[in-house]
């Protein structure tokens, strides 16, 4: 395959605050590529770097082989994107933002933007300044998928849209992967990625961590079972069981919090074996599993090399 993203070397400072530094990765033609990271790790500023809202310190950045600051313009032509925090005219309705986007590329396919509408359903006769932040994310994602650009770069893409439109969107990007299309998207949200990324690239306190395939996303992927007992159950039972992390016992001993990290097949036919009152299961926040995950290691940021 060849790469229509390739990114070498990219540093930007903000002074005293967090950039990125000597990022580099690259993006098949035809994938879809997850830009995994908590809050404040870097995904944006690469982003911006990309569409050239930002120019970037040291380092190389080219889409479909064009230099991203040199030419930007012809780039801009050939990509969509949907960026973390959109600002669009709030007297405009939502329906003449995607009318001005459509000539200013030059005229769209009408029946196609009228699909896009309905699968989101959104009413387009409502202001700007009227929407939701769900359906302003849906004008967005609309006027970036409406050409049928060759990349799409969308930047926390589901930001705001609930679980039906979530699903939707899901389906829109397989679709464009199907047709051989590029998307490259940013997330903090792992069930997002594993739905829809064929690879992703992990970035934490703006340091690119990995590259590879959804096989980085499960090794980083952890959530908390708690299973409460009528009875007090040894701690012991659980800790050598397959996907287990960690057990904590809680005060009263009835309860049992296990960290995991795979399946939970082995830990449910064991509490099975107990009075269970309650089973809940909970995933942390990305920023929560990075800070367990990487937390005290000073190897991490330097697996760096691992990039594929």
């Amino acid at each position: 395959m060849t790469a229509i993203i390739e990114v070498e070397d990219l540093t930007k400072s903000y002074g005293s605050k967090r950039g990125i530094t000597n990022v580099s990765f690259q993006v098949e033609e035809g994938e879809v590529f997850g830009f995994l990271g908590p809050n404040g790790a870097g995904k944006t500023t690469t982003i911006r770097l990309l569409m050239a809202l930002l120019r970037t310190d040291t380092g190389t950045a080219r889409i479909a082989g064009l230099d991203c600051w040199q030419q930007s313009v012809e780039i801009k032509r050939l990509t969509g994107y949907v960026p973390g925090e959109p600002s669009l005219d709030p007297n405009l309705t939502g329906g003449q933002i995607l009318e001005y986007f459509g000539h200013l590329r030059g005229g769209i396919d009408q029946a196609y933007l009228k699909q896009l509408i309905t699968r989101l359903d959104l009413d387009p006769s409502r202001k700007f300044r009227q929407y939701s932040s769900g359906n302003k994310r849906k004008v967005v994602l609309i006027q970036a998928f409406m050409h049928r650009p060759r990349v799409l770069i969308l930047d926390e893409p589901t930001n705001g849209l609930d679980p039906l439109n979530q699903q939707e969107f899901d389906r829109m990007v397989k679709e464009v992967r199907d047709e051989g299309r590029t998307v490259f998207l940013s997330s903090h949200i792992l069930s997002e990625v594993e739905q829809t990324c064929t690879r992703v690239g992990i970035i934490r306190a703006g340091q690119l961590v990995r590259v590879g395939g959804l096989a980085e996303v499960k090794d980083i992927k952890r959530y908390d079972i708690t299973i409460t007992f009528a009875n007090a159950v040894p701690a012991e039972a659980f800790k050598t069981l397959e996907g287990v992390a960690q057990v904590e016992s809680l005060a009263d001993g009835h309860t049992l919090r296990l960290g995991m990290q795979g399946g939970a097949d082995a830990v449910i036919k064991t509490a099975a074996h107990y009075a269970v009152v309650t089973l809940t299961s909970h995933e942390p926040s990305l920023e929560d599993i990075f800070l367990r995950y990487y937390e005290g290691d000073g190897q991490a940021v330097k697996e760096a090399s691992h990039v594929v």
